[in-house]
């Protein structure tokens, strides 16, 4: 049996990614794929844990919030992620890795590279095949948040400085990172991003 795929779709706050899961999910099953979604921070009752802390928790240091994101991401890919690739499913990730590198690494000012090296140490090889970044205003992206979290609140200026590093890393690994449009309707953005990777694969 082939090894499954993993798709990743980024951007940020307010870009629509669980929308747009759903849709390729659902595009993808009725291709015959079995379809595995799953969230960062979140996934298992370990990540959930820490996605309360992250979101919800008092603030916290730059290092602190990238070292809890990689935690319960390694969770994640030991414990779903991984063996579903290894039994042929698709995975499809609201967020990923890319979020650390563009949101700590790029918006809190770590370093791309650092926070790679640590993400790295816990993932081993699952990193995402495919990376979608969804590119929205950064005012538009805020305004259609249902509620404010931790890390959405830190403002319009923020959202741009992470948005920009989506860009730098779209620059650095063409061959994997996509960016596309999210204006239009969500089933326009949907069909766009439903041809991109049948387009891939």
């Amino acid at each position: 049996m082939s090894r499954g795929r993993y798709i990743a779709l980024e951007g940020i706050e307010g870009a629509g990614k669980s929308t747009i899961q759903d849709y390729l999910a659902e595009a993808l099953r009725s291709g015959g794929h079995e379809v595995v979604t799953v969230r960062e921070p979140g996934g298992t009752s370990t990540g959930e844990g820490v996605r309360r802390l992250l979101l919800d928790g008092d603030d916290m240091g730059p290092w602190t919030e990238a070292l809890l994101f990689a935690a319960q991401r390694a969770q994640l890919a030991q414990e779903v992620i991984e063996p579903a690739l290894d039994r042929g499913a698709w995975v499809i990730g609201d967020r990923s890795v890319y979020s650390s590198l563009a949101y700590q690494g790029g918006g809190r000012e770590l370093g791309i590279d650092k926070v790679r090296d640590v993400n790295r140490a816990g993932l081993g090889s699952t990193w995402p095949d495919l990376v979608i970044v969804l590119v929205v205003d950064p005012q538009a992206g805020l305004a259609r948040q249902d509620g404010e979290d931790r890390i959405g609140g830190q403002g319009v200026e923020f959202q741009r400085r992470v948005a920009g590093f989506y860009e730098e890393l779209a620059r650095a690994e063409p061959e994997r990172v996509a960016m596309v449009d999210a204006g239009g309707t969500r089933s326009d953005v949907a069909e766009r991003i439903v041809n991109l990777v049948r387009n891939r694969w």
